[in-house]
C-alpha cells in the first residue's frame, strides 16, 4: 500500500474487512493456541500466541506500512524492542555508539546490562558529525540514535550517519519514538532498522505498553522474529488491538500536538523564568535546518531550562495544574518531567547525566489557551 498516503495507510494497512462478518476492525484473537488440521497443518501459519496471533499480526504490517519498511515486530515494550535488537546485532567483543544524551532506559540497558555480556559502547553528540564518525571502533557494529533525542531533543542527520555506519561495515538503527513515522522515515533516509516505543505516540492515549521494530532487512527480520518467538516479550492481543486503534488517528493527532507545542515553545521562549527553551521548530535550535529537512514538522516534545535552577524545575513540576505530573509521553494529556530525578535518574553521574534545571513537556492535544493559561500560572507563583 505504499502508494496510498500516509493517513490511507494508517487507517487501512494491515488488516481488510473479515470476509465472513464484514468486520471492518481487526478483532481481538484472545487466544494462546490454535487447532491445527492434522499434525504440522497449520492454519494461515497459526499455531501458538507466543509465535503469532492475528491481531499482532495486523499490527506488524501496519507499522511497517507507516515506515515504509516490508518487515514489522511487535514487543511488549520499548524497551523489550531495544533488548531484542541489540541481542540480534551484537555479539560479545562488539562496540555500539550512542548518542551522549540518550533516553535513560536505553542507557541503562546497554551500560549496565549489554557492558556485562562483553559489549562495550562510546558516547557522542549526535548532532556533531565528526565526533559520531571519530566514536567508530574497528569493531563497531552499531550505531544507534534518537532523533529528536530524549530529553534535550538534539537533531541527528540521519542520512549523514547511515553514510557513516555502512562506510565503517556497522548498520545504524534509529529511535523514533518522538518523531514517529508521520514526522520522519528514517529507513527512506538509509537507516537499517527503526525502533519504536509503541506505548507514545503510536498508542497515543496512555493505556498501553508496547515496543516495535521495522526494517527492509530480511536477514535482521529472521534474526528479530527467532529473538520475539524465543524470549517471548510479545505484547498480548488486545495490547495490538489498542496500539492498531491508536495507529489510526496518529497524523490527526500528531498536526494538533505539533500545532500546540510550536505555540508553547513561542510563549515560553518570551518568559522570563525560563533560561533556555529546546524545541527544534524554533530557528535559534542548532538541529533546526536539519529537522526541517528530514521532518515533516516538530514533534510535541518541549525542553525546557530553568533560570532558578533545580528548585525553580521542581516548583514548575508541582504547580500545573492541566499538565500532569508523570512519566512517559506522546498521549492526548499533555504531561510535565523532571527527567534528572524521573525518566533519567539512571543517568547521574555518567557522562549522559541530564541537567538538573531540566524540565521536559509532552505537549498534548487540549485547547492551547488551557495549557498557556496552566504554564503562565506555574511559573508566576
Amino acid at each position: 500500500m505504499s502508494e496510498l498516503g500516509f493517513t490511507t495507510r494508517a487507517v487501512h494497512a494491515g488488516y481488510d474487512p473479515d470476509p465472513r462478518t464484514g468486520a471492518v476492525n481487526v478483532p481481538v484473537y484472545a487466544s494462546s493456541t490454535f487447532a491445527q488440521d492434522g499434525v504440522g497443518g497449520l492454519r494461515d501459519g497459526y499455531e501458538y500466541a507466543r509465535t503469532g496471533n492475528p491481531t499482532r499480526t495486523a499490527l506488524e504490517a501496519n507499522l511497517a506500512a507507516l515506515e515504509s519498511g516490508r518487515y514489522g515486530r511487535a514487543y511488549a515494550s520499548g524497551m523489550a524492542a531495544t533488548d531484542c535488537a541489540l541481542r540480534a546485532m551484537l555479539r560479545p567483543g562488539d562496540h555500539i555508539v550512542i548518542p551522549d544524551d540518550a533516553y535513560g532506559g536505553t542507557f541503562r540497558l546497554i551500560d549496565k546490562v549489554f557492558t556485562g555480556w562483553g559489549i562495550s559502547y562510546t558516547a557522542a553528540a549526535v548532532a556533531d558529525i565528526d565526533a559520531m564518525r571519530a566514536a567508530i571502533r574497528p569493531e563497531t557494529k552499531l550505531i544507534w540514535v534518537e532523533t529528536p533525542t530524549n530529553p534535550l531533543l538534539n537533531i541527528g542527520d540521519i542520512p549523514a550517519l547511515a553514510d557513516i555506519a555502512h562506510t565503517s561495515g556497522a548498520k545504524l538503527v534509529v529511535d523514533n519514538t518522538f518523531a514517529t513515522p508521520y514526522l520522519q522515515q528514517p529507513l527512506l533516509l538509509g537507516a537499517d532498522v527503526v525502533v519504536h516505543s509503541t506505548t507514545k505516540y503510536l498508542g497515543g492515549h496512555s493505556d498501553v505498553i508496547g515496543g516495535a521494530l521495522i526494517t527492509d532487512d530480511a536477514e535482521l527480520d529472521t534474526a528479530f522474529a527467532f529473538l520475539q518467538n524465543g524470549a517471548g516479550a510479545v505484547p498480548g492481543p488486545f495490547d495490538a488491538f489498542l496500539t492498531l486503534r491508536g495507529t489510526k488517528t496518529l497524523s490527526l493527532r500528531m498536526d494538533r500536538h505539533c500545532d500546540n507545542a510550536e505555540t508553547l515553545a513561542e510563549f515560553l521562549s518570551r518568559t522570563p523564568a525560563i533560561s533556555k527553551v529546546i524545541y527544534p521548530g524554533m530557528p535559534e535550535h542548532p538541529g533546526h535546518a536539519v529537522a526541517d529537512k528530514q521532518m515533516r514538522r516538530f514533534g510535541g516534545m518541549i525542553s525546557v531550562r530553568l533560570a532558578g535552577g533545580l528548585e525553580a524545575a521542581r516548583n514548575l513540576c508541582a504547580r500545573t495544574e492541566v499538565f500532569t505530573l508523570a512519566e512517559s509521553l506522546g498521549g492526548v494529556e499533555s504531561l510535565i518531567e523532571h527527567p534528572a530525578a524521573m525518566t533519567h535518574a539512571s543517568t547521574e553521574g555518567s557522562d549522559l547525566e541530564v541537567p538538573a534545571d531540566l524540565v521536559r513537556l509532552s505537549v498534548g492535544i487540549e485547547d492551547i489557551s488551557d495549557l498557556l493559561s496552566d504554564l503562565e500560572q506555574a511559573l508566576s507563583r
